[in-house]
């Protein structure tokens, strides 16, 4: 295996190819920079010449102030029976005036005569052509074999000429493309190996690029390793065309921390999960929680048993030290929970001392009581928080619900398209809640009956608590999930809120969903006023 091995991201080029990715020339910056900053050793900027986003992109990342790594610009061999200095595509890369220039050529035959519609033979002269005009103006060079493992496995004799006329070129880098990802590990691993036996006496390094069609281009990447390759292609949080490229995010952390390779240094791999959150943000795509590492539930811990070894030593159930790549571990509450995951959450809570250990054994018995009912706390830590808080021996809820009723009434105008342009439903909601000694009996309309309930709600609070008016409903999600059948079923509500500060997330079940969303819509003020509005109080 090589001793030691290049991190080269393409989230800027391959990884923008995945489907609902778009990315500004600012955003490209940024998130350049954070690469940056982690300690990757090569950035793909884009694909010179092909946009005029790349372009501007290789023309402002000139006054980037890269501290480690060397920016890339990528294209394409000249065209068929031209010539390299004359080639758009070449012209293009010299024209991003990058240090380095990575540029993909066919490794397989049947490509390079079924797809391009070239000879063989001039396949490889483009690569060499190419290869040559880039080194002889002054750019290091790395040669992508695009479909080498597929070309192998069809002429492995043509696919290895690929690499020498590369090499013999001045590449100082050729990459095995997994460009289909059907390779599996074992495979690659042979494959890289022999391919590693053929390169080592022409002095170039050899290094892997793996998609994860058959969800193994981490494993690959990993067992291309192994055989000899020392540069690792990938994307941070595993973007790219289909199902992706190999995630650089679990091979970072794979090497460092399982291999013992010094990728990047101790203190730039405990950002690692900030840099896939920021990545993912400006990206505009949801985090994964499940990935490896870095997702919010990477260090989760839902079984009792787990939770309960979690906390007498985390390496009970925990392969690595999540601090060490910036993340850290939580113990998930359910009705799988038992003590121990409650008794973590107390601890979190710093309520331990004030309440007894029966407190702690009705609040689990209570717990598994909701959850049969419907309610799931895994999603909704707000909620949760305030079972437990309601257990304290001096805990005051700020209000008391005592009804609340919701009239829909349908203004059904004479013809249907009037009906739709002027909101022929309306809904009002007329709610009863008592605050210390007072009750408030307070109405108000919505643009539908959930709407209506808060705005009711509020309309009651605001009397005592003015300041409730910065929190706002900022997600509704609604879910069967037991009983009955069809419209007689019990649901779920979640309800997530902020106050432009901070977001958290309430439950309520019932069979009725208006019922739902008031135990939700209820928790989530209840929370405020009692966690959240001393918090802000406090830093005001």
């Amino acid at each position: 295996m090589a001793a030691q091995v290049e991190i080269y991201d393409t989230t800027l080029r391959d990884g923008t190819q995945q489907e609902g990715i778009s990315l500004s020339v600012d955003d490209k910056l940024a998130i350049a920079e954070r690469l940056d900053a982690l300690g990757v050793h090569y950035i793909e900027g884009g694909f010179a010449g092909a946009n005029p986003k790349d372009d501007e992109f290789f023309q402002r990342a000139r006054s980037l102030d890269l501290k480690n790594a060397v920016l890339a610009s990528f294209g394409s061999t000249r065209r068929a029976g031209g010539k390299a200095e004359e080639d758009g595509a070449i012209v293009a890369l010299l024209r991003a005036e990058t240090p380095l220039v990575t540029i993909v050529g066919k490794a397989s035959a049947w490509h390079v005569t079924e797809i391009i519609g070239t000879s063989v033979e001039e396949n490889l002269h483009m690569v060499a052509d190419s290869v040559s005009h880039l080194v002889g103006q002054g750019h290091r060079a790395i040669f992508d074999a695009e479909h080498f493992f597929d070309g192998y496995k069809f002429d492995p004799d043509y696919a290895l000429q690929t690499l020498r006329v590369a090499a013999e070129a001045g590449a100082e880098t050729v990459v095995l493309c997994d460009t289909n990802g059907g390779t599996l590990p074992h495979e690659a691993a042979e494959i890289v190996a022999t391919a590693h036996e053929f390169a080592a006496p022409l002095g170039v390094r050899l290094g892997i690029h793996a998609h994860n069609d058959t969800d193994t281009a981490v494993a690959v990447s990993m067992a291309a390793w192994q055989a000899g390759a020392s540069q690792i292609q990938g994307c941070i949080n595993g973007y790219g065309e289909r199902t992706g490229n190999a995630n650089l995010t679990s091979i970072i952390a794979n090497m460092k921390l399982k291999m013992g390779v010094d990728v990047i240094s101790d203190e730039q791999l405990a950002t690692l999960t900030d840099t896939s959150l920021f990545i993912a943000e400006t990206l505009n795509m949801s985090p994964h929680s499940f990935q490896p590492y870095v997702g919010a539930s990477a260090f989760a811990h839902k079984g009792g048993l787990h939770a309960a070894a979690v906390n007498k030593a985390r390496q009970s159930y925990e392969h690595v030290q999540p601090g060490a790549i910036g993340n850290r571990n939580a113990v998930v509450v359910s009705e799988l929970s038992g003590r121990g995951n409650v008794l973590r959450r107390i601890r979190d809570l710093e309520l331990e001392e004030d309440l007894t250990d029966a407190d702690i054994q009705e609040i689990v018995q209570e717990l598994k009581a909701l959850e049969s009912r419907g309610f799931s706390y895994e999603g909704a830590g707000a909620s949760f928080e305030l079972l437990i808080r309601r257990h304290l021996p001096n805990y005051e809820a700020p209000f008391e619900l005592i009804d609340f009723m919701v009239l829909i009434e349908n203004r059904r105008t004479a013809r249907m398209s009037e009906f739709y342009q002027s909101g022929g439903i309306l809904s009002e909601a007329t709610v009863k809640v008592r605050v210390g000694e007072d009750i408030q009996h307070t109405a108000a309309d919505g643009n539908g009956p959930v709407n209506a309930q808060d705005h009711a709600m509020r309309k009651a609070l605001l009397q005592s608590y003015p300041d409730l008016e910065r929190v706002r409903l900022t997600d509704y999600k609604v879910r069967v999930v037991a009983g009955g059948s069809g419209t007689g079923a019990v649901v779920r509500v979640v309800i997530e809120s902020s106050d432009g500060h901070d977001t958290w997330s309430t439950v309520g079940s019932s069979e009725n969903i208006l019922e739902a969303s008031w135990l939700a819509l209820a928790d989530s003020m209840e929370y405020w006023l009692v966690c959240r509005r001393p918090h802000l109080s406090e830093t005001s």
